[in-house]
């Protein structure tokens, strides 16, 4: 009875001061149970169990104590804690969430992680988790590696040169991990080899005497299969990163909008949201003005007009909605300029070495790992190449050298490197037919600009969007922007890059008129060579930008050598005299 009696004192002391606030105040509102929003941990709780983190400890070990500046945040939502550390220049070099009710180190970036989301190995984010997978990238390494090695020198430079081209996979590894600063380094070596390799060949005019297992309808055969694979995994398991989505997004302002792409990206500055807020608290779906709720992007109008132009055709077919969604035009884009590389490449060995050479070639891109990672990707990184493989089809029609290379050139800058090449090919005199369809084609791409009210003022914007952009881009991709970490004992290496930049301009130059007449298998390798030189001293490279150079390597590595005095198979034997034979192969 007494237990009875403390109840109903106990709830007449809670419910008449509400029953009298509902009299007093008007309508009476239920609210929701809110938990105590004091932390449990202090900040520095926090700040030392940041420091105590391994990794933490370990990067902070380089910087001294005396400079740095911390910041310990509660978040009662989430009831997590954020600590911040700044060092002097280098800004911020740690950031950790730590739960508050544990006292577990959620995540820890450091380094280039805090700034760039790309260093901290998000399982993925390139390409989506297949291509990624050891099994999947493996295969294709082993496939790629089987089907064109000399299995009777196991020794020989043949083969040396196909794990050189596969050695980037092992750089891909820690990037995936989010170790860049292993990482980097490994990826070099190739883009060296490949350097080295290309001017080789490009000198001397000498292939690579060598011979595959495989009669040509096996690999034709394996080619087949393999681009039905590889379509099958860009539909099924890939992902569409910023650069594909500029492409959609390019496509749709000159198609729909009437406008040129720079200066007309979605952004998100000042505009009415029209969305949720993404992971990390922020709204990209907003009201643009042109009154379209679409993600912003505001950094993508960064590429040459045809990077927009050739996902034209996948816009008109499959639309864009707004969104950053599965983004069907940019698979598109995607798949269809993988397969015309491999049809490019068929043709070429076609062409220049009858049906042996094309069953290599073809095969070489079908099975190469990172062709796939880029169509996986869903970048505009295999337009650039592809157009080149055409334009190499063509190498003895000036016209059509002159078409190609401008387009491949406007899409993305890297081939300009080349035009001095191309335009004195094959005797060092410049063709005047390579250099009026250069121009007509340039003219023609760049006529997007005048979609505007003032389209001369928009070749500015195009400058300071796209190459002003680049040549300003900080990147801690490469060896040569880790001056912003000197502070922890990497090298400065600026310089020494500027050094670099030099050569590879005078480089351009002098293969133009040197040596002086140059065969198909030349030029092949000495674009090879100039490519892979434009990567080498690159601020901001990534593991997309390797098929590049590839088509061109791979026709100068894989091309069967034999006497120089074998004349080409084609209509003009005379002054595009190619060193090799389909028997030889």
């Amino acid at each position: 009875m007494a237990r009875r009696l403390l109840a109903v004192a106990v709830c007449a002391l809670v419910v008449a001061p509400a029953a009298a606030a509902a009299t007093t105040t008007g309508p009476v509102f239920t609210a929701p149970v809110v938990k105590a929003a004091h932390p449990t941990l202090t900040k520095a709780v926090a700040l030392r169990l940041t420091l105590a983190d391994p990794k933490v400890h370990a990067w902070l070990e380089r910087y001294p104590v005396k400079g740095r500046i911390e910041q310990e945040t509660f978040d009662s939502g989430n009831r997590t804690w954020t600590v911040k550390i700044w060092w002097g220049a280098a800004g911020e070099i740690v950031e950790t969430n730590i739960d508050d009710a544990s006292g577990a180190v959620l995540y820890a970036y450091t380094g280039p992680q805090v700034a760039w989301g790309m260093a901290r190995g998000v399982k993925g984010a390139f390409g989506g988790d297949d291509i990624n997978s050891p099994w999947v990238f493996g295969a294709f390494c082993l496939v790629f590696f089987l089907g064109l090695a000399d299995f009777r020198r196991l020794l020989s430079l043949r083969n040396l040169d196909l794990l050189m081209l596969l050695s980037p996979t092992a750089s891909l590894w820690f990037f995936n991990h989010g170790r860049i600063f292993a990482a980097v380094p490994l990826f070099y070596p190739a883009l060296l080899w490949v350097v080295l390799r290309g001017a080789f060949v490009g000198f001397t005019g000498r292939g690579t005497r060598a011979r595959v297992l495989w009669p040509a309808w096996v690999l034709l055969a394996a080619t087949v299969f393999l681009a039905g694979f590889r379509v099958g995994l860009n539909v099924e398991s890939s992902n569409v990163i910023d650069v594909g989505y500029s492409g959609v997004i390019g496509a749709e302002r000159i198609v729909t909008g009437g406008q040129a792409p720079w200066g007309n990206f979605p952004i998100e500055d000042n505009l009415p949201p029209c969305g949720p807020a993404d992971s990390s608290g922020e709204i990209r779906d907003r009201i643009q003005t042109n009154h379209r709720c679409e993600a912003a992007n505001p950094e993508g109008d960064t590429y040459g007009p045809v990077a927009y132009e050739a996902y034209i055709p996948g816009y008109l077919a499959l639309g864009w909605s707004g969104q950053w969604d599965t983004l069907p035009a940019a698979h598109f884009t995607s798949i269809a300029f993988d397969l015309l590389a491999i049809i490019g490449l068929w043709l070429v060995g076609l062409r220049f070495g009858g049906l042996r050479l094309a069953s290599i070639l073809g095969f070489a891109w079908a099975a190469y790992p990172f062709t796939q990672y880029v169509s996986n990707s869903n970048t505009n990184d295999s337009i650039m190449p592809c157009l080149l493989i055409y334009g190499f089809w063509l190498a003895t029609s000036p016209v059509g050298r002159g078409v190609f290379a401008a387009l491949s050139g406007w899409t993305k800058f890297a081939s300009l490197v080349v035009a001095p090449l191309w335009a004195t090919y094959p005797d060092r005199r410049p063709s005047w037919k390579f250099l009026l369809a250069f121009a007509a084609t340039t003219a023609a791409v760049f006529s997007i600009v005048f979609l505007e009210p003032s389209g001369w003022h928009e070749l500015r914007v195009f400058w300071d969007r796209s190459i002003g952009f680049q040549k300003g881009r900080s990147s801690p991709f490469s060896l040569w922007d880790w001056r912003q970490y000197h502070a922890h004992g990497l090298p400065d290496l600026h310089l020494v890059q500027k050094v670099l930049e030099g050569a590879l301009l005078v480089a351009a130059v002098a293969v133009a008129f040197v040596p002086r007449h140059k065969s198909p298998l030349q030029l092949a390798a000495l674009t090879a060579a100039l490519l892979a030189g434009f990567e080498l001293v690159l601020t901001y490279w990534l593991y997309t930008y390797i098929p590049w150079f590839f088509p061109f390597a791979a026709i100068a590595v894989l091309a069967p050598a034999v006497s120089a005095r074998v004349p080409l198979r084609d209509e003009e034997p005379d002054v595009h005299a190619w060193p090799l034979i389909p028997s030889a192969g």
